[in-house]
């Protein structure tokens, strides 16, 4: 079983892609569109272009896991816009989380994930 912990980093893809793909067409847009290493233990989240649809794909050491939700009713509402020409997007796992529930993680308040306590600044 596949858990989503705070400690994993998450790239979520901008643009849609082509959900025909599977486990090694989408490793293979993460190494050619994102330039990051499929095998890493990063979560790669990506939207079909209707924006009924959502695929992950992680690897946990083992193998693959491509999860695939699919809304019964609606659309993912908000999705990650392109900053800067980039491809990707890191998120939170909290707000992939929401995300992936159909909501929309801007509106999410919660701590800092990290911050320096000895009183230095960064």
């Amino acid at each position: 079983m596949i858990q989503l912990t705070p400690h994993m980093r998450v790239l979520v893809a901008v643009a849609p892609a082509d959900f025909r793909r599977g486990i090694d067409g989408l490793a293979a847009l993460c190494r050619a569109e994102f330039h990051s290493d499929p095998f890493g233990g990063t979560v790669f989240v990506f939207r079909n272009r209707r924006r009924t649809a959502v695929k992950c794909l992680v690897y946990d050491g083992q193998g693959f896991w491509l999860l695939h939700k699919r809304l019964s009713k609606g659309k993912f509402g908000w999705w990650p816009s392109a900053v800067e020409q980039q491809r990707s997007r890191a998120l939170e796992v909290h707000e992939v989380q929401v995300l992936l529930s159909g909501g929309d993680p801007r509106g999410v308040k919660s701590a800092a994930m990290w911050r320096r306590i000895d009183g230095q600044a960064a």
